[in-house]
């Protein structure tokens, strides 16, 4: 984006889009939201195009055990579980690539993509499902960690960690929050703060003060994970008296925020202060009509796998929808007509469709 806060097209500059593949349905990302509206896409006979980009299926490819969605009773990987989510899509005709999309012109319809700063690519419609990814600390060991025992996800994992001693980094609403969740499961929860006072709400800190089970650790920051295969501690640094000692914990949460993936649309679309696409209510219409997001990338409340495919699901029928009143699929009965269309029953009366 220019310094005067309009988009910058520089990249498409001497770029020829005469001859530029043209697709009914672009999604951009494969968390579980862009993985399911390309499974709805496709049944509706759109032939969506996909581009995974840098961390194809999303956040969910760093969890190790995911228990919290539904159909998969004894818990299933992380990564497996969003293998399934791409079979099962490409079973109905996704196209998914390899490749991030660089630059976006949302001027006109067609919409102008540019994939890996070199591919062009016209859109009819387009999926936005790049996801949030967690602030970290960036210590030596975190990312290793990272699914070990490191978390940003108390509502993730939070039960993997019965009547264990956890510690959590964070000040605001979402730190208490977590500590809060996780005092269901742990026998102890250390908050650590660099600073004094917290910055949460004044009833999230009346709540958090008031649980038996979390201790505060004030003006301390996190120098290090400790641990070889998983979470065995933290080297913990008093910003006051320069004094470092050792946490003994098996599970830290760090709970400093999240940075939606949306860079590539700010001067396009409208977004909150941190980013966040905003979207029409009940919906995941956008402010330019033909652009719909959906998932982490527009959700900064719930953040969870359930719900992105949600929103997965309500942006493939948003844009099918878009599609069939613009008149770029005629002459296909799409998944919201069968739906919309009235049956009968056995007896003479309207069969409900589901």
């Amino acid at each position: 984006m220019n310094t005067n806060g309009t988009p910058d097209l520089s990249a498409f500059d001497g770029i020829d889009f005469d001859e530029a593949e043209r697709r009914n349905v672009v999604i951009i990302g494969t968390g579980p939201a862009g993985l399911t509206a390309a499974l709805y896409a496709a049944r509706a006979n759109l032939e969506p195009l996909v581009f995974e980009g840098t961390q194809p299926g999303g956040q969910l490819v760093t969890t190790t055990d995911v228990e919290n969605y539904p159909g998969y009773a004894d818990g299933v990987l992380g990564p497996e579980m969003m293998e399934d989510f791409r079979k099962q899509a490409e079973r109905f005709g996704t196209d998914l690539r390899h490749g991030s999309v660089t630059a976006v012109d949302f001027s006109e319809r067609p919409f102008r993509l540019m994939v890996d700063h070199e591919t062009p690519i016209l859109a009819d419609t387009v999926i936005i499902s790049t996801g949030a990814s967690a602030k970290y600390l960036g210590l030596k060991n975190e990312q290793r960690l990272l699914g070990r025992g490191v978390s940003a996800c108390a509502t993730c994992d939070g039960a993997f960690f019965r009547d264990e001693h956890l510690a959590i980094v964070g000040g605001g609403d979402t730190a208490m929050e977590e500590a809060l969740f996780l005092t269901r499961f742990a026998k102890k929860v250390s908050v650590l703060h660099r600073r004094d006072t917290l910055r949460a709400s004044q009833i999230m800190q009346e709540r958090a003060f008031a649980n038996d089970t979390i201790e505060f650790l004030w003006n301390t920051v996190v120098e290090d994970v400790l641990g070889e295969n998983a979470v065995e501690g933290l080297k913990i640094k008093n910003v006051e008296t320069g004094e470092t000692s050792t946490l003994d914990v098996t599970g830290f949460f760090v709970a400093i925020g999240h940075q939606p993936n949306t860079e590539l649309f700010k001067g396009w679309l409208d977004m909150d202060e941190t980013g966040y696409i905003q979207t029409l209510p009940d919906s995941t219409y956008t402010n330019i009509e033909g652009v719909f997001a959906c998932g982490d990338a527009q959700d900064h409340v719930y953040r969870q796998a359930v719900t992105a495919a949600g929103t997965g699901c309500m942006a493939a029928i948003d844009a099918e929808r878009w599609l069939a009143e613009h008149g770029a699929i005629d002459g296909v009965r799409t998944q919201t007509e069968y739906h919309a269309a009235p049956a009968e029953d056995s007896d003479g009366g309207m069969a409900v469709q589901g």
